[in-house]
């Protein structure tokens, strides 16, 4: 594949360490400022949610198959997801790209259903990152408190973050009554699952149109 790379920092990096090593080439690496977007086959977004707001309508100019691991933009997906239906354009969007992240929410989700019956447990859900991630709560942990929703679990959720160091990403839920808890705990070693996860996602993207999430890759592939 031909791959525009946009956000070329920690994550854009190891993203193009990998894509060489998979004998994709690398056709653009658009940073903070940098407009010029070339042709590709697929764009992988690592760059900011102010800064997708000005991607966007380019990837929809240009019909260019785009997989965004940017995070902090959810309240604008509805408008984002009306637009790329209208240009048919190929989007894959997760707020994470690790596998073991994503069986992390299946879990999650059963978790839920089983202790939706058992009112004497309440609920948390608590993620850590590096000193340097922006958003928080992450878009992993909003998106688990969604799937334990929506698998049933009616009572409050309580959140909570922390930033420090170089902390890759720690996501923990639990229950906890009286007498007991319960903690389920996904702790990424590094950041190759996320890059490694991205350009899978690319390379299932190519020729399909539609907005999918990891979990359509990973149940397709």
């Amino acid at each position: 594949m031909k791959l525009l790379l946009v956000g070329y920092g920690k994550m854009g990096r190891l993203v193009e360490e990998l894509a060489l090593a998979r004998q994709h080439e690398i056709v653009g690496r658009i940073d903070v400022g940098q407009v010029p977007f070339g042709p590709a086959d697929v764009a992988i977004d690592f760059s900011t949610a102010d800064a997708l707001a000005g991607n966007f309508p380019r990837y929809l100019e240009m019909r260019l198959p785009v997989v965004i691991g940017t995070t902090g933009w959810s309240e604008r997906m509805s408008k984002y997801r009306e637009q790329a239906a209208a240009a048919k354009l190929g989007v894959v969007s997760a707020p994470n790209f690790s596998i073991g992240v994503n069986l992390f929410e299946m879990l999650a989700a059963e978790a839920a259903r089983v202790m939706q019956a058992h009112p004497q447990y309440g609920a948390w859900i608590h993620e850590a990152h590096h000193a340097a991630k922006r958003d928080a709560p992450s878009g992993t942990a909003l998106l688990l408190r969604d799937v334990m929703t929506g698998a049933g679990f009616s009572r409050g959720i309580d959140m909570s973050s922390t930033r420090a160091g170089m902390i890759p990403g720690t996501h923990t839920i639990g229950f906890d009554s009286a007498s007991d808890t319960i903690q389920l705990t996904h702790t990424a070693r590094d950041r190759r699952g996320f890059a490694s996860g991205a350009i899978a996602a690319a390379e299932w993207l190519q020729g399909r149109q539609g907005w999918f999430s990891m979990k359509d890759v990973l149940r397709n592939s």
